[in-house]
């Protein structure tokens, strides 16, 4: 049986801009996502924490500090709102035994603050 599981999450990413006409997706941090195990399409859920709105969509590489959400969801999200960026993978009963996710903390910059080991 295959389990649903947290690979990896960045949490308290800032927003730093939100575009209606794109596409698609949500534009982080390439160095961020290399941290967190996130590869260019891979599918993730956004958590507002300001207004409480959840949402999934793909991630594509951007530049240094650069959380930007893009496409329909940009209009569940403003600058500067704090979100959770959660990545989910599915794994074995065998693999969750040893599985560890990464936990990622944030500041307003989107700097590094904190980076478990394991929870």
């Amino acid at each position: 049986m295959l389990r649903k599981v947290l690979v990896s999450k960045l949490h308290r990413a800032r927003v730093t801009d939100r575009d209606t006409s794109y596409e698609g997706s949500i534009t982080i941090d390439e160095s961020l996502m290399r941290q967190a195990q996130l590869r260019p399409y891979v599918d993730v859920e956004i958590y507002n924490v300001h207004n409480g709105a959840r949402f999934n969509t793909y991630v594509i590489p951007g530049g240094t500090g650069e959380i930007v959400v893009n496409g329909a969801a940009a209009r569940l999200v403003e600058r500067n709102d704090p979100i959770i960026i959660c990545h989910y993978g599915y794994l074995t009963d065998e693999e969750l035994g040893i599985h560890k996710p990464t936990i990622i903390l944030l500041n307003e910059n989107n700097e590094i603050i904190r980076k478990p080991q394991s929870i």
